[in-house]
């Protein structure tokens, strides 16, 4: 495979009959096409670089393939992902196929275990928390930003979002995932602060990952992130932007929570109880102009 080409071009049927390790995925379905979901993960691996994905390093092609797989939950947790199987499907060199494998283990995608090689990681309750807090004070802090400095271009963009939101949450719960996801992505590319954007693209794909979760497990979430939306297109409007700021944190916690469930197995109206949150300065102690 040439470093210019497309791994699409290989996209042929992959019928052949050998013995597996057991627990080995499905690896064809590196070969399907791509979806809206794919191509979602497809900006998060490339951090936000559009249209560089036909000019991209063979390895990071490949890095995309598998971590929409793994996004997609068409390879699972615990399985094993074996180079040479993946540069047979991809008819590629195990060298680029390598290096994909350690730009998934950088996103906590797999992992690599002695004698086992590189696996499939579970989702995690622990990580989970740990990135949302993180990513609550990066995403709080650039919206903060955001709403100061660019506030008519952050109305157009909810005032353009806004329907294909709506139309993605009666479509589906991958459709609603890649909808809210750009529509996060498109909201930080109005940060001027490049090391927030950097941040909070490094987080992206397992957000993703987590956010898709829960949705798929909890589809009443869907339409309390999509009222949040849209109670956070009407302050943006009205230029409240202490409002703007306490609804972008219910709606970050309302995708944690359902991702959360999902993990835990919990139906998706639990019955906890949920600690009262205090207000948006007391958690994040973001300024206010």
């Amino acid at each position: 495979m040439r470093a210019t080409g497309h791994i699409e071009q290989f996209v042929c049927i992959y019928a052949m009959a050998r013995n597996r390790t057991p627990n080995l995925p499905d690896l064809s379905t590196l070969l399907t096409p791509k979806n809206s979901l794919m191509l979602a993960v497809e900006r998060a691996v490339l951090r936000g670089q559009d249209g560089v994905y036909a000019a991209a390093p063979i390895a990071q092609q490949i890095a995309v393939r598998l971590a929409g797989v793994i996004t997609l939950d068409l390879v699972k947790a615990g399985q094993r992902l074996l180079e040479n199987d993946i540069s047979e499907v991809l008819q590629v060199s195990r060298a680029p196929v390598r290096e994909a494998m350690r730009m998934l283990e950088r996103d906590r995608l797999i992992e690599f275990q002695a004698r086992r090689g590189a696996i499939v990681t579970a989702p995690d309750e622990d990580e989970l928390r740990d990135i949302f807090r993180v990513r609550s004070v990066l995403y709080i802090t650039m919206l903060e930003q955001v709403a100061r400095e660019s506030p008519a271009g952050f109305e157009a963009l909810l005032t353009m979002h806004m329907p294909r939101l709506t139309r993605a949450a009666a479509e589906s719960a991958d459709a609603y995932a890649v909808e809210s996801f750009l529509l996060n992505f498109a909201t930080v590319s109005l940060c001027g602060n490049r090391l927030l954007v950097d941040l909070l693209h490094s987080l992206s794909l397992r957000i993703l990952r987590y956010v898709r979760l829960g949705f798929v497990a909890a589809p009443q979430s869907i339409f309390a992130s999509l009222s949040d939306w849209n109670d956070l297109h009407r302050a943006a409007v009205k230029r409240d932007n202490q409002q703007l700021l306490c609804l972008a944190a219910s709606r970050l916690d309302t995708a944690r929570d359902a991702a959360i469930r999902a993990i835990a197995g919990l139906p998706a109206e639990s019955g906890r109880v949920v600690r009262e949150r205090p207000s948006l300065p007391e958690r994040l102690h973001v300024p206010f102009n």
